[in-house]
């Protein structure tokens, strides 16, 4: 996918040449590196507007803002059993944080389907898609507000 931010290309060009089982091992490699948001920035019980719709995980996004201008994704996932929604949210979070807002902002929620697969379910590609929406969103709000760090300009 061009115009996204190079880690998460790089994931998404890794993975295109995995098979199933090769893929379900990776996702579920990311799900084990999951980080639950640090209490510093949200507590249970968590606000609404963080809430991604249509989620059957439960799934919350959160941003932080970096000294660089840049954002720090954060994520909650309720279910227990969301593997998939951990799974994303980690990879979301290493490959996002940190990088241009405007890169961020221009990441298509379809990447859930070279990410995932075709055959992920409706629901739960839903789900998932909801979260790079809402990650995209707070990138957009920053971008909006004018919290973009200045370009470097070449000398």
């Amino acid at each position: 996918m061009t115009g996204v931010p190079v880690p998460l290309a790089e994931v998404l060009e890794d993975i295109a040449h995995l098979d199933r089982r090769e893929r379900a091992e990776t996702l579920i490699d990311y799900a084990d590196r999951f980080r639950e948001v640090p209490p510093a920035v949200a507590t249970r019980p968590f606000p609404e507007q963080h809430r991604v719709p249509a989620c059957e995980s439960d799934a919350f996004v959160w941003s932080s803002p970096r000294p660089d201008g840049t954002l720090q994704f954060h994520f909650a996932v309720e279910n227990p059993q969301g593997i998939s929604a951990r799974a994303l949210c980690a990879l979301l979070d290493e490959t996002l944080s940190g990088q241009p807002l405007e890169q961020v902002a221009k990441v298509s929620p379809e990447i859930v389907f070279a990410l995932f697969g075709a055959e992920v379910t409706m629901g739960k590609g839903q789900g998932l898609m909801g979260i790079v929406d809402l990650v995209t969103r707070e990138a957009r709000q920053r971008l909006s507000a004018g919290e973009a760090p200045p370009r470097c300009r070449s000398r």
